[in-house]
Parts: structure tokens; C-alpha cells; sequence
């Protein structure tokens, strides 16, 4: 599994298209006190029953607020046989807010 940091993740965003995502593997709260713009919150617990709609993906970032759920969430996606998953296991929410990049 790749494995990135938020800044790398910070740094492709703007030639993302629309066959890529952003899962946040946040809480439902922890996703609407800020999010990346147009990411799309999964909480990591649930991740798994969502994971035949991420085939249809180039790839999926997943993150969280550190990169612990984010490697849990990861693994459990490419344990259900994807192989489009790319872990942003460096940094997360809590530095994407500490830089203050844009959130919605």
C-alpha cells in the first residue's frame, strides 16, 4: 500500500479529477467541525461497507485527524481487494488545520 503524507495529499489536489476521492475516515462530528473540500466522510468503523463503490475509483486518499484510523481503514479496504488505495498516514486533519489550508 502507498502511503503518503497530507502535504503530498495537499500538493495533488488540484489535478484531481473526478475519478479520484478523498475518504475521510473521521467521525461524522470530527468531518463537520471542517473538512478537505469535497472530501466524503465514511467513519473508519464502517469503511468495509462501502468498499464496492471505491472500485470504481482511480484511487482513494484515505485520511483522519493523525493517520491511525486512516492505516486501520486502509488495510481493511485492501483486505476487501482493492487496490486503489493510497494512505495518508503522515500528518492528517490535524496538520491539513495547523497549516490552515482550506476547509468546508
Amino acid at each position: 500500500m502507498e502511503k503518503i503524507s497530507i502535504d503530498k495529499l495537499h500538493d495533488l489536489i488540484p489535478d484531481m479529477g473526478e475519478e479520484h476521492l478523498i475518504l475521510d475516515v473521521r467521525t461524522p462530528k470530527e468531518f463537520s467541525e471542517g473538512s478537505i473540500p469535497g472530501a466524503r466522510n465514511q467513519d473508519h468503523e464502517s469503511v468495509d461497507s462501502i468498499a464496492d463503490e471505491l472500485k470504481n475509483y482511480k484511487t482513494v486518499y484515505v485520511h483522519c485527524k493523525m493517520g491511525g484510523r486512516a492505516q486501520k481503514a486502509a488495510e481493511e479496504l485492501e483486505m476487501a481487494g482493492l487496490t486503489n488505495i493510497v494512505c495518508v498516514s503522515q500528518g492528517g486533519m490535524h496538520r491539513w488545520m495547523e497549516m490552515g489550508w482550506e476547509v468546508e
